[in-house]
């Protein structure tokens, strides 16, 4: 048995999220732990796996707040750096009517794009069944060393690689590179989630049957490719299988979409990690969807996203229509 289920690399930072206006009018800010790959993490907790996290936060009170949200959450954080010279990245969320979101990040630089190879440590992916990263972590040169030597590693111990390329445009100085690093991310995984707009940003369709040929084509590496679709419900397109789409849940009571993304990656790790990647049948995968549909929405429900993981059982109760 591998020692760790999974573990993930990248951003660690706080997103101060809208929560109402102070008596002056002024707008107040909550400051909510966050960072997609902790994200997927905290979730995949609440499911009984056990996680560690490769990143880098300031030595400050953020990152002093982070490092105890994410040891409660039950993540290990031996991997993660806490530096004295550098500020954590923080992040301010706009949330329009209907839960979509505007980010204004503060990370020039931040504690996570400092991260380098040295810092990752060998021990850290030796015995890991999954390792999970994203394309904030690759924004920058140093960090994209320290991204690309933890991939080799965890490819070296035999893990299954899980990419989300989580699409930031403010922060890419130029698209084209944004471009490269994501084809490098989608050359190197096994799993993929990628968003409605990220496959369109990829291959200039909005066809996701046509885009997700064109990915399959390209990178045959890509064993389970998940395709969200907001409101709308998610797809999964798996070898010449055929497509298989399930609708979300729309119950009512969204406040954000903020770590939603995030939670339905979790659970198609989680399902991998319960079922294995192989000969994954229709069936299956509409029950991989179901549950990860269902879990987003529960997220969406709660600010943040660390914090607002739902439980096995809240997830299960959605599903059968308690």
């Amino acid at each position: 048995m591998k020692k760790m289920d999974v573990v993930a690399l990248g951003e660690l930072l706080i997103d101060f999220t809208e929560n109402g206006v102070s008596g002056q009018g002024n707008p107040l800010f909550e400051a909510n732990p966050g960072g997609a790959p902790c994200n997927v993490l905290a979730m995949l907790k609440k499911l009984d796996k056990s996680c560690a996290f490769i990143g880098k936060v300031g030595k400050d009170m953020f990152g002093a707040q982070l490092k105890k949200t994410v040891e409660d959450a039950g993540i290990d954080t031996e991997y993660l750096v806490m530096d004295p010279e550098a500020h954590t990245t923080l992040a301010f969320v706009k949330t329009y009517p209907g839960g979509d979101r505007d980010f204004s990040f503060y990370r020039d630089p931040g504690a996570d794009m400092l991260l380098t190879a040295e810092e990752v440590s060998e021990e850290a992916l030796k015995e890991v069944r999954i390792f999970h990263f994203g394309t904030l972590s690759m924004t920058h040169e140093g960090v994209r060393k320290a991204t690309k030597k933890a991939v080799r590693l965890a490819k070296e111990s035999g893990a299954l690689i899980s990419f989300d390329p989580n699409l930031r445009i403010p922060l890419w100085k130029d698209l084209n590179d944004a471009k490269e690093q994501i084809s490098w991310g989608l050359s190197q995984c096994d799993i993929l989630k990628i968003a409605d707009n990220e496959i369109e940003f990829m291959t200039g369709e909005t066809d996701f049957d046509k885009g997700a040929a064109i990915l399959q084509a390209k990178y045959p590496n890509i064993q389970v490719l998940n395709v969200t679709a907001g409101a709308d419900g998610s797809y999964s397109y798996y070898g010449s299988d055929e497509k298989v789409f399930v609708p979300s849940f729309k119950l009512g009571g969204t406040i954000e979409t903020t770590g939603a993304g995030d939670t339905f990656c979790a659970c198609v790790l989680n399902y991998v990690l319960e079922n294995g990647i192989k000969d994954l049948s229709a069936e299956q995968r509409k029950d991989m969807l179901s549950f990860a549909n269902a879990a987003a929405y529960l997220v969406t429900t709660k600010k943040g996203a660390i914090c607002s993981m739902p439980e096995r059982a809240q997830v299960e109760a959605i599903l059968e229509g308690r």
